[in-house]
């Protein structure tokens, strides 16, 4: 092995100061200092300054540059955050977790790149962070925040050394320096007291599943990677703790954290690919009130008026979407009603026809006898299913006619019906305790006359989240696995396409038939 000067650097320090009055030979080649060229090693600049902050300020410029062209690359905003997420995200981690750079810095290059995202994907600056990066929202976009990755990147190194299995590394105390507003130590230290604290708890119910119904990983009974892997997940778990009170603390941006009632909705890069443009900026907008509805625009400065163009009431999009009193009478909410019911009238129509849902279920084994009507009263959209049974073919009998509802056939056995409705999120669990009680009167009369009858009101938000509700009545009727899922999808698709245009149209008033010429 020989020994080559010019890959080698020399550095003289003098009370603690570089010094370049030096030069080593070897052989009669000069060893190059520090100060003529810097080094790098594992993608770090050791310069003479022996210090990080040029390399911090050139590597908040390489974000800045590769911002920058992907915005002027001239696609679409789509495919813009996509490349920060697959492309720029990944590569700027590693700089950050090799320099010392404190968590201000890395809040101020989040938000950068948070304003980028805003206007790829044509939303208002106004939008909280939290809801482009939130992993408890109710609906959960595809980004990973800068922020969080830093914190967990940072805590993984302290981890590791601490942990080292190489004992002189374990008792070096090598301290991660990140700056005062987030200490790696302290980090980890938070995030195993949390862990220790809920191996004491033990297990806890999660959902509606029952006690022990998940398993989860025990922190006390954990080994090597599984007990890191466990450790970082809390420090997530704690970064979206801040992320949720943040968003609790927002009255008008923070409603969806207050929809007991409705199912969250994880959008994926499939769904991102899939799905119109406008359609994914109308459902982040309208999920955290950030449309420009006229009492917006009043707020914003920008309209002398907040007033409904419909009506003289306050034109909230509340108001616009469930509550104009001019759109009900237009028939907009029954054409958006409608809407949802074909959508799940297909569905139930759909498991008939394959007739692959039979089980020990009285109220599933009339699947091969089931038949499906459907009607209206008044603003309600309700779908009748009549599942007979092979040994229930007996004398008809005179099938109850109240409230004008008559789609039961005339053959004894299980009848079910679905009352299907379009709230507002924040009204799922009032609207279906509404229908049961309004509709009570109807099921005991059908039973009184020898029917088994069950109401099971159903509910997809205007803003196309599905309620529990939804799932409990698919999985009354046999209907599970991915099945279900695209049942819901489906349900909730069509509210949120119905609901995307009742807003375009928000200021036109609809004739009685323009309803079902703008949904066709």
């Amino acid at each position: 092995m020989s020994f080559k000067p010019t890959k080698s650097r020399s550095m003289v320090l003098k009370r603690g100061k570089v010094v370049d009055k030096f030069r080593f030979l070897v052989d009669g080649t000069a060893i190059p200092t520090i100060t003529e060229k810097p080094v790098t090693s594992l993608g770090k600049t050791f310069d003479c300054s022996l210090r990080d902050t040029a390399s911090i300020q050139a590597t908040i410029k390489k974000l800045e540059t590769w911002l920058s062209a992907v915005d002027k690359s001239g696609l679409p905003g789509r495919f813009k955050a996509w490349l920060y997420q697959h492309g720029i995200l990944p590569r700027i981690l590693w700089p950050l977790l090799v320099y010392e750079v404190t968590m201000s810095t890395v809040e101020t290059l989040e938000r950068k790149i948070s304003s980028y995202l805003r206007r790829w994907l044509g939303l208002p600056h106004s939008l909280t962070s939290a809801a482009l990066y939130g992993r408890s929202n109710k609906l959960q976009l595809p980004f990973c925040s800068l922020e969080e990755e830093f914190r967990v990147s940072r805590t993984r190194e302290a981890l590791v050394y601490r942990d080292s299995s190489d004992t002189r590394v374990a008792a070096a105390g090598i301290v991660v320096r990140t700056g005062r507003k987030f200490k790696a130590q302290e980090g980890l230290e938070l995030a195993e007291s949390r862990l220790r604290h809920k191996a004491m708890v033990g297990m806890v119910a999660i959902g509606r599943a029952g006690l022990g119904a998940i398993p989860q990983p025990r922190y006390d009974r954990a080994q090597g990677k599984e007990r890191r892997d466990l450790v970082l997940e809390e420090v997530r778990a704690g970064v979206e703790d801040v992320r949720t009170s943040r968003m609790v603390s927002m009255r008008q941006q923070g409603a969806s954290t207050r929809w007991e009632g409705a199912l969250e909705r994880k959008l994926t890069w499939n769904d991102i690919w899939k799905a119109e443009p406008q359609s994914i900026k109308f459902m982040v907008q309208a999920v955290y009130d950030v449309l420009p509805s006229p009492a917006n625009l009043h707020v914003w400065g920008k309209s002398d008026l907040p007033t409904c163009p419909l009506c003289p009431g306050r034109g909230t999009l509340e108001h616009i979407m469930s509550s104009c009193p001019a759109a009900l009478g237009g028939g907009r909410y029954r054409w958006r009603h409608d809407q949802v019911l074909k959508a799940v009238a297909e569905t139930i129509s759909s498991a008939v026809a394959n007739n692959k849902h039979a089980s020990s279920n009285s109220l599933r084994e009339g699947w091969r006898e089931a038949t499906l009507k459907a009607n209206t009263i008044g603003q309600s959209s309700l779908i009748g299913i009549r599942l007979g049974t092979a040994s229930g073919l007996g004398q008809a009998t005179q099938v109850p006619r109240i409230c004008n509802i008559n789609f039961f056939e005339t053959r004894p056995g299980a009848d079910i019906c679905l009352f299907e409705a379009i709230p507002w999120e924040d009204r799922m669990e009032e609207a279906n305790e509404r229908k049961r009680l309004k509709y009570q009167e109807l099921i005991e009369e059908c039973r009184r006359r020898g029917w088994k009858a069950r109401c099971e009101p159903i509910e997809v938000g205007c803003r196309g989240f599905a309620a529990r509700s939804l799932c409990r009545a698919y999985s009354l009727l046999g209907i599970s696995g991915a099945a279900k899922r695209r049942a819901i999808k489906s349900a909730t698709e069509a509210a949120e396409r119905a609901s995307r245009w009742i807003w375009i149209k928000r200021s036109e008033k609809w004739a009685n038939a323009a309803g079902t010429q703008a949904g066709d």
